[in-house]
């Protein structure tokens, strides 16, 4: 039979398998997820969970689609964090540092302390992000953050109340209006998508088995 381990889900003490997910395990111990579960493949960021193993004092983080339980593991799911989102028409801005200081100007009140660095599950430099945020070099703050699947994790560790998340928005969205190369081909791409030329494509991809469609992805050519 399979090991079993001890894991507490909200409070509550659960046996489960140890090959299972956190995500696995909620569901073996009966719990209906209808919210905070997404794709369930690990990109997403729905799944944004906080969990400390006993006897431990450090609170770690995690997705919950993708990290395997471990014996003593306490743990709470995230599935809504309330960052900050201001409202903004994209054509009327300017890619400068004013902009930045009149939509999000709690980055200015960033104290070095690293815990979004930290708390990030996807090993992002958030806090480097933020500092190219700060000085108006939006091309660095879309590259650093381009893994961004706003869990919201760093903001919750955050003393400034930074909502890190949608500042890297902004600048990615500053970036690809401004900044980046205009690219001919992705406006023939867009243009075939609204047509509906690509279903077939689509089709097809989504019918090929996750092994293959995780090799496709990772293989892709990524242009320069």
């Amino acid at each position: 039979m399979e090991q079993m381990v001890t894991v507490y889900l909200f409070g509550k003490e659960h046996k489960v398998p140890e090959s299972l997910t956190i995500m696995e395990a909620m569901e073996y111990s009966g719990y209906k997820l209808v919210r905070g579960c997404g794709c369930r493949n690990g990109f997403c960021g729905a799944c944004a969970t906080l969990y400390r193993i006993k006897g431990q004092k450090e609170l770690k983080t995690a997705l919950a689609c993708s990290a395997k339980v471990e014996d003593g593991m306490y743990i709470a799911t995230l599935p809504f964090f309330p960052l900050v989102k201001e409202q903004y028409d994209l054509n009327e801005l300017k890619p400068n540092q004013q902009v930045m200081m009149q939509l999000y100007p709690e980055i200015y009140a960033c104290v070095g302390c690293n815990a979004c660095t930290k708390a990030c599950p996807q090993e992002l430099n958030v806090m480097q992000y933020i500092a190219y945020a700060q000085r108006g070099e939006f091309e660095k703050c879309a590259e650093e953050s381009f893994d961004c699947v706003m869990c919201g994790i760093c903001s919750t560790r955050c003393p400034a109340q930074i909502s890190h998340p949608q500042v890297a928005m902004l600048a990615r969205r500053l970036n690809g209006k401004y900044i980046a190369p205009h690219c001919d081909h992705l406006d023939d791409m867009v243009r075939e998508v609204r047509d509906g030329q690509i279903e077939d494509l689509i089709q097809a991809v989504m019918n090929k088995p996750i092994e293959e469609i995780k090799e496709l992805y990772n293989t892709r050519e990524i242009e320069k």
